[in-house]
């Protein structure tokens, strides 16, 4: 299978994601009537969001032949939370949709810890290479990131405006896993197995 063009996979990641903070903005403060039912912004975002989030991802899977585990279990998240804000009308549902995949993840990688599996590296190991006390370590952070996550995702929808919100899904989260990625260059860098630190063992 061809390989895509670089820009191709991001746009299509990100895409839906700005899609959807376009709409929000353009009506902010407005209501869409639709099948005799009056929509607020965030609604009406999220209705549109679901469609073209389910056709990036086909469509990165039809290019690439392949979907992390992450962008299926999103996908599905949006159906299904999104799909209850949009049938009941009631934004709660979408914005507590990062809180349940974060908690979800959180809880997958530290079960996967306590049993001594391997699931992230599974994951990332075509991207990441390191020995089994770095995946370890990573595994641990990236639990306790996905917790951190899902409590800070609780705080600005229950206690910040929408708008707050939107701007924090959209660009806050997105910011702050790649802090994290930068903030674990070393454990890559020193756990790496063809570098010279691999194979080191530590504490988290």
């Amino acid at each position: 299978m061809k390989e895509p063009k670089p820009w191709v996979r991001p746009a299509l990641e990100y895409g839906p994601l700005l899609f959807f903070f376009a709409v929000f903005l353009l009506k902010r403060g407005e209501t869409v009537q639709l099948w005799g039912q009056e929509y607020e912004a965030l609604v009406f975002a999220t209705l549109l969001f679901i469609p073209v989030l389910a056709l990036a991802t086909l469509l990165q899977w039809r290019l690439t032949g392949k979907l992390s585990a992450m962008q299926v279990v999103t996908l599905v998240l949006v159906v299904v939370f999104g799909g209850m804000s949009v049938w009941l009308n009631d934004p709660r549902f979408f914005k507590m949709k990062p809180t349940v995949i974060y908690l979800l993840f959180a809880g997958i990688l530290g079960y996967s810890l306590l049993a001594g599996k391997h699931w992230l590296r599974l994951a990332l190991s075509e991207a990441v290479s390191m020995d089994e006390a770095g995946w370890r370590k990573l595994t641990l952070r990236m639990t306790l990131m996905f917790l951190a996550l899902a409590l800070a995702n609780e705080v600005v929808w229950r206690s910040m405006s929408e708008t707050t919100w939107v701007y924090f899904k959209t660009f806050g989260l997105p910011l702050l896993l790649i802090v994290f990625l930068l903030g674990n260059a070393s454990l890559f860098r020193d756990h790496a197995l063809d570098g010279d630190g691999g194979g080191t063992d530590g504490s988290a």
